[in-house]
């Protein structure tokens, strides 16, 4: 799970304050700011008028030319997240920070492991013994403790929210190695699998947590030494979902399976389960840690019809800044994942305490969107990048074009949301630098800090029906 991506930490205070009503007149645009010396945190500026003058290179926002559709900006309740939120006095407080869309910042989507990941405090499947192909034993009695309360707290928080399902390793039984460490699923357990599979989804269904979209495996190439895993070949992965998919329909479930479910680095792996698993994979989902945003773009040229989902990437915390985080996280989730057709973004665990934690075999210096220990509170880069989109960028919006700067500029995305405000989160690659805004026939100037991350909202003048050009 390391990365190159470096995290700081802010301070507890510095929690951003609600924004105002959204009566944004058509003749401005509100604004919101983060500085890389964390002087301001999300924080409402003044607004800024169209048609105000303003100076150096220009931003051009068309929102004829749609691409992709968005479902939401969030992280992962791991085991070690919810147990570190869960036993907070500050719970409330924090979930409300993470998930309330007036109070704090509306996270819209979560990925939920099935089962133990790296973060968990030990390792567990819901069904752990010896075989058990009628799933007899099959239970998620682990995840009532603290796991479940705090997503549906979420989804109470924001009901517009959005869960995806992945799991980290198949019950020990099925597997070649007889171990939730390392080994591969076993091609004759297949059908046990898919089944333990479907019955995640109805349990979390049945508890108020209904699976939107899962994966089979997380980080199919990847054998991890010292906690949960599997290898799973494309073809393999292909055969689980051509299983699993018609399960889910006749169990009554609409749950959209996505594949692959690894870094930026390999393209060919996704395109072969797009290709073998038809209409029963909807899409790919994609990490951080290898290769760049582009690869997305490469699967979604070849096959526009399916999906792009990206679904995790962690930081680290090490010498680095809040700046560098900030800039790096910015750049290649909030804009690069985007920018190349990604419906989300993911970071990893919500909240880790003070020591990385907790953690088994993995990363030790990994981050959260959150620090939690005890009643002290921290909130991390991730919370304010993700916060400069899932604040403002709703459920359902749809990306449109932008013109965008190479590094050294200004970064840029822009949305318009079903309610037809309009979105653009920029971001200043390089020194103070002036820029325009242009949107239909008028502009505004803005003065960005070198370093800063800033989102504008304003409304459209009137309903335009654009040119959806995918996703």
């Amino acid at each position: 799970m390391v990365t190159a991506v470096t995290i700081a930490v802010t301070t507890a205070g510095a929690l951003l304050a609600a924004p105002t009503a959204p009566a944004i007149a058509a003749t401005s645009a509100s604004v919101w700011l983060t500085t890389a010396d964390r002087s301001n945190l999300l924080r409402q500026q003044g607004d800024v008028a169209f048609g105000n003058g303003g100076s150096g290179s220009v931003i051009t926002i068309n929102d004829n030319a749609r691409y992709q559709s968005m479902v939401g900006f969030g992280a992962s309740l791991t085991d070690a997240a919810a147990w570190n939120i869960s036993n907070s006095s500050q719970r409330n407080s924090i979930m409300n920070a993470l998930f309330n869309p007036s109070s704090g910042i509306g996270l819209s989507w979560l990925r939920q492991p099935i089962g133990a990941s790296d973060f968990s405090r030990s390792f567990y499947t819901y069904d752990d013994g010896a075989a058990d192909p009628s799933l007899t034993r099959f239970s998620i009695a682990h995840d009532n403790a603290y796991i479940l309360p705090l997503v549906t707290q979420a989804r109470s928080l924001n009901p517009r929210l959005s869960i995806m399902a992945t799991p980290w390793s198949a019950p020990a039984w099925m597997k070649t190695n007889n171990n939730l460490i390392g080994g591969s699923l076993s091609d004759s357990q297949i059908g046990a699998y898919t089944s333990y599979l479907v019955r995640f989804a109805q349990a979390y269904g049945s508890a108020g947590a209904p699976i939107a979209y899962m994966s089979v495996q997380n980080e199919p190439n990847f054998s991890p030494p010292g906690y949960p895993g599997m290898l799973m070949s494309a073809q393999q992965q292909s055969n689980i979902i051509n299983t699993l998919t018609p399960k889910l329909r006749a169990a009554g479930l609409n749950t959209q399976i996505l594949g692959y479910d690894h870094n930026w680095d390999n393209t060919s792996y996704p395109q072969t389960v797009n290709n073998s698993a038809g209409s029963n994979v909807a899409g790919s989902a994609w990490h951080c840690y290898g290769g760049n945003p582009s690869a997305q773009s490469t699967v979604h040229n070849a096959q526009p019809g399916k999906d792009i989902f990206f679904t995790e990437c962690s930081g680290t915390e090490s010498g680095n800044t809040f700046a560098d985080s900030l800039r790096w996280q910015g750049t290649n989730l909030a804009i690069g994942a985007t920018r190349n057709w990604a419906r989300t973004v993911t970071t990893w665990n919500m909240a880790l305490d003070g020591n990385h934690g907790p953690v088994i075999g993995s990363c030790t210096n990994c981050t959260g969107v959150a620090t939690v220990n005890g009643g002290n509170v921290t909130y991390n880069a991730e919370y304010y990048v993700l916060g400069h989109l899932s604040k403002f960028v709703q459920p359902g919006a749809a990306r449109i074009d932008s013109t965008g700067y190479g590094d050294g500029g200004i970064q840029n995305v822009a949305f318009r949301n079903p309610d037809g405000s309009i979105v653009l989160v920029a971001l200043n690659t390089g020194g103070t630098q002036n820029f325009r805004v242009s949107y239909n026939g008028q502009s505004f100037g803005y003065s960005l800090p070198g370093g800063a991350m800033a989102t504008f909202r304003w409304t459209a003048d009137g309903a335009r029906s654009g040119t959806v050009t995918g996703g």
